[in-house]
């Protein structure tokens, strides 16, 4: 099965091993993985702050950069919403809504292709840690990825789980909100920490690299010794 990997700017500037380990998790599966250079933004940092017609040629460079494409696959629910939005965004034009249409028919975030197209909900995975996973907002409530992520963390050796209280709370990342409304985005973070201090964890897993990095940033300031891992490091991991 060939897959290309859609890595997304935040994987590719700041958390380029969860690229990596992307890619390793899928070729273990028996995935041939490609890397379309070409690929830059979604343009949802744009569109979310109302620049839809910029926000739009960034869309058609990346539907056009995909369109050979068998499957995509993001480590982010978050950018993998973003591609299935693109046929409610091009609607009614001739040329793109097709193109659209069959770009979000063939992505998928990571644990979702794992679990629903693969098949596969036991990757070999083994991790001995105690662990909280944190369910981002984009990929649960706008892609509807719920239950992958959390039966293939289930299934990892040794990998103890403890849900995360209130764990559909918004982390206060939400793209540009944080630096919008920066104080009430601080107070959510505070929230979340303290809900995943509460769990005793070890390790605070999540799937979308924008809230690792608003919650693990606050941890780290706050001097909380819990570490932040995205879920295909967990999944990738054979310790």
């Amino acid at each position: 099965m060939k897959v290309s990997l859609f890595v997304t700017c935040l994987i590719d500037m700041f958390q380029s091993d969860v690229g990596r380990d992307t890619v390793e998790l899928l070729e273990h599966l028996g995935c041939e993985v490609d890397f379309p250079e070409g690929q830059t933004c979604c343009g949802q940092p744009a569109y979310n702050s109302g620049y839809l017609k910029e926000s739009m040629e960034s869309m058609k460079h990346m539907i056009n950069v995909f369109q050979d494409s068998e499957y995509v696959v993001t480590p982010s629910g978050s950018c993998g919403t973003m591609f299935h939005e693109y046929p409610n965004i091009f609607a009614g034009d001739a040329e793109w809504e097709p193109k659209a249409i069959e770009l979000a028919n063939k992505t998928y975030e990571l644990t979702q292709f794992i679990v629903e197209v693969l098949k596969v909900e036991d990757v070999g995975a083994s991790l001995p840690a105690r662990a909280t996973y944190h369910t981002s907002c984009h990929m649960t409530r706008l892609l509807g990825v719920k239950e992958a992520p959390l039966t293939l963390l289930k299934n990892v050796k040794g990998l103890e789980f403890t849900e995360l209280p209130d764990k559909h709370n918004c982390c206060g990342f939400g793209g540009t909100f944080s630096v919008k409304m920066s104080q009430i985005s601080e107070h959510m973070v505070d929230e979340k920490v303290r809900h995943v201090e509460s769990t005793k964890a070890d390790i605070l897993v999540g799937a979308d690299a924008g809230c690792l990095m608003n919650i693990g940033g606050r941890i780290s300031r706050t001097g909380k010794p819990i570490e932040v891992m995205h879920i295909a490091t967990v999944l990738n991991s054979r310790k």
